[in-house]
């Protein structure tokens, strides 16, 4: 009859115990430092780094000073967001996507504004977006560019686009594109045409701002008619009336060199109407 087997001494078993913890931080130890060595090899450093995207006003230089001083480290080790990031603040370029292609390429796609308006004062380097944000673009890319200009605050940048691109058919029929359109803090817009008009739009919803608008496009031929001018003649109008709208419009004297202002008196409310 065999002896039952005894249990190991409570000594004994922490001394294998210890043992095998150790021989597992060993191994761990081991293999990690594998992995860092294998990470730092030359076989993994980065070889390339592959731009995709339609780019117009970035240019290449620009690009390459931008993300240069952020590739450090190798293919497993550079940082994606820090090179993102650098891509994100060269101008034109709005939006970029960093992905890692083995064994050692960086494939970068890089999203490029599309300007829609200029931003602020004459003489700026900011731009609006098709999405309503103001950007900022090079000086040289300024000049080439034929957009309205809009002035307000930032927060309102959007708005300001969404109605500049409803204004501009609106007031087609005047003959002359909208050159500047305003939003003052008080919320009352203004719009100065590529003539050199000025439109007082008044406040409220953009559907009442715009009806204004279409009000004034519709019968302006025919007042301006009915006092000797033309439509393109029209230097101001105030349509912050609940019934009507003032004009002023520019004619020629008889000696055909200095001009005057003819105020027009069909559509001009009473002074006591309210204005928007």
């Amino acid at each position: 009859m065999n002896a039952a087997a005894l249990p190991l001494p409570l000594d004994i078993r922490l001394m294998n115990w210890t043992a095998a913890v150790l021989l597992l931080g060993c191994a761990a130890a081991l293999l990690a430092a594998l992995v860092l060595w294998a990470m730092r090899a030359p076989v993994f450093a980065l070889k390339q780094v592959s731009v995709e995207g339609e780019l117009v006003h970035a240019s290449a230089p620009a690009l390459r000073a931008a993300v240069a001083p952020r590739l450090q480290g190798n293919f497993f080790t550079v940082d994606l967001q820090a090179v993102r990031s650098a891509f994100e603040q060269v101008p034109w370029i709005r939006r970029a996507r960093v992905q890692r292609e083995f064994p050692g390429t960086l494939r970068v796609h890089l999203q490029e504004q599309q300007a829609a308006a200029f931003w602020g004062e004459p003489g700026g380097d900011q731009l609006v977006n098709r999405e309503g944000e103001v950007f900022e673009a090079g000086p040289s890319d300024l000049e080439e560019q034929s957009l309205p200009r809009l002035r307000g605050t930032p927060e309102h940048s959007a708005e300001l686009l969404r109605m500049v691109q409803q204004l501009a058919p609106a007031l087609q029929p005047l003959g002359s594109g909208i050159d500047v359109l305003s939003l003052s803090a008080h919320g009352s817009w203004r719009a100065r045409l590529a003539s050199g008009a000025v439109v007082e739009l008044g406040s409220g919803p953009a559907d009442v701002v715009l009806a204004r608008a279409q009000r004034l496009a519709a019968t302006l031929a025919r007042v301006a008619a009915q006092q000797g001018r033309r439509a393109d003649q029209l230097e101001y109008a105030d349509l912050r009336y609940a019934s009507g709208y003032a004009l002023r419009l520019k004619g020629v004297t008889t000696d055909g060199v200095q001009t005057h202002h003819a105020p027009a008196a069909p559509h001009r409310p009473a002074r006591n109407n309210q204005r928007g």
